[in-house]
């Protein structure tokens, strides 16, 4: 009888071992899968940022990939834009916005603000509603609250919610963790592209949109061909004009220009006012020499232009009009290079040149 016992002992042992060992690869597979999705996830982050798309649709896409990922029922991120927060990505139904976005000011994450720390919040009995909860009863029993830092700078927070009480007990922060400082990484890598977008604008006199467009949408248009011409003209007597005449007759002269110009290239070129009396023409997907005859008819009429003088008595003697003289310079983008870099190169060539210099430059 002792010999059944103990050898029923060993058994139990050995299974309650055995079982031990089995949770403890099944931990290990678990991880490796936490570890294998963060990996995918990290690299979908990577691919959406260098997509042709705004920031804000970034933004949602990066939110929508973590709600798939990770299976989460709702995921909001919340960005103080200089002036307010705004909520940049969620799936939750727009009546709970309000709430959504004024996270900072309850009191239960004010400490997880001031300490950079996530806070975890979930009720016990199914009728409770969370603390930071006004009127919506059922919609999430559980939270995870993440303060968003970049640079030691608060920018705003993403929280986790689900619709069943503690739903994130078991959950490994530390993967979240992780996943939190991908996002940031990626507002960080947005937030020069936000910058541009929001500096955006139209010129006053041209009516033409300024270089920081082109280098926020206009950049998607030009990088749909592996090669564009780039060109950049200066009104070289633009300055003379504006001394000798009058600033009204130059800024004239800057409608003229610009008016003409658009009436006469396609839709599929990018004209934008570079700065002062600089523009420039993108002929996406045309090369430098396929454009050299369309420019210098260009040129041949807009030098043919005869700009009334505003001002009067400005000029005297008989001649009461003024004609712009136009300095060109192109060259050739590869799609995915540095536009910005290019262009600062065919703005020192203009500055470079002489004055009194009226050509086409091809370099």
């Amino acid at each position: 009888m002792l010999a059944v016992i103990v050898i029923l002992v060993i058994i139990v042992l050995v299974l309650l071992v055995y079982n031990i060992m089995i949770n403890k690869q099944i931990q290990n597979l678990n991880n490796v899968n936490q570890k294998v999705t963060s990996l995918n996830v990290l690299q979908e982050f990577m691919s959406t940022i260098g997509e042709e798309e705004s920031v804000d649709n970034k933004i949602v896409k990066i939110n929508n990939i973590l709600i798939e990922k990770y299976d989460i029922k709702y995921s909001t991120i919340v960005i103080f834009d200089g002036a307010e927060y705004v909520i940049k990505a969620t799936n939750v139904s727009e009546k709970h916005w309000e709430t959504l976005r004024n996270l900072q000011n309850e009191e239960i994450f004010k400490d997880s603000i001031t300490t950079a720390t996530p806070k975890y919040v979930t009720v016990d009995n199914e009728n409770d509603k969370l603390p930071y909860q006004k009127s919506e009863f059922g919609r999430a029993k559980s939270a995870i609250f993440f303060p968003l830092y970049i640079d030691n700078i608060y920018i705003g927070y993403w929280i986790l919610e689900s619709g069943v009480a503690h739903a994130f007990d078991k959950l490994d922060t530390t993967i979240l963790e992780v996943v939190k400082d991908n996002i940031i990484s990626v507002l960080k890598s947005v937030s020069y592209q936000s910058v541009v977008e929001s500096l955006s604008r139209k010129d006053l006199y041209s009516e033409l949109n300024n270089v920081e467009y082109l280098y926020g949408k206009g950049r998607k248009i030009v990088d749909r061909y592996p090669t564009s011409s780039v060109c950049m003209f200066n009104i070289t007597n633009l300055s003379e004009i504006n001394d000798r005449v009058g600033r009204k007759t130059g800024n004239n002269i800057i409608t003229e220009v610009s008016k003409h110009i658009q009436e006469n290239i396609s839709d599929e070129y990018l004209f934008v006012r570079y700065m002062g009396p600089k523009f420039l023409i993108i002929f996406s997907g045309v090369d430098p020499d396929s454009v050299v005859n369309f420019i210098q008819e260009l040129k041949s009429d807009l030098e043919k232009m005869q700009i009334p003088v505003v001002e009067q008595n400005a000029i005297k003697g008989k001649k009461k009009v003024v004609s712009p003289k136009l300095n060109f310079v192109v060259t050739t983008y590869y799609k995915g290079t540095a536009l910005e870099g290019l262009n600062k190169k065919l703005e020192e060539f203009l500055d470079k040149a002489d004055k009194s210099e009226n050509d086409i430059n091809l370099i």
